[in-house]
């Protein structure tokens, strides 16, 4: 008898985000993300890293005018934080995290 085949996860946050090309701060707003990411949402979240050089159309497409920008998309409602997210308060705000306790951390 095989096994039951296992349901596609499920992520509480779908995030977004823009960056350009592998610059200084494309790849300082990537660890700044997945830092917060994996102290909060450990195994919650689904990260789309896109490179704006690399597809131009999608950065368009979602009207994003400045990078790295990271781009919230659920849960609603959507947010946007442009920079290199090394505020990580504004981060924590921008995600609706502020109040959650860090996994592991103490309380």
């Amino acid at each position: 008898m095989m096994p039951a085949s296992q349901p596609p996860p499920v992520f509480e946050y779908a995030l977004r985000l823009y960056v350009t090309g592998t610059t200084t701060r494309s790849a300082k707003a990537i660890a700044n993300l997945r830092q917060v990411c994996e102290s909060r949402l450990e195994g919650r979240y689904e990260l789309e890293v896109i490179d704006i050089y690399q597809e131009p159309g999608a950065a368009a497409d979602h009207q994003i005018l400045a990078a790295p920008t990271l781009v919230k998309m659920s849960p609603l409602p959507m947010r946007r934080i442009i920079g290199d997210l090394s505020d990580h308060s504004r981060l924590l705000a921008g995600l609706g995290l502020e109040a959650l306790p860090e996994i592991g951390g103490e309380h």
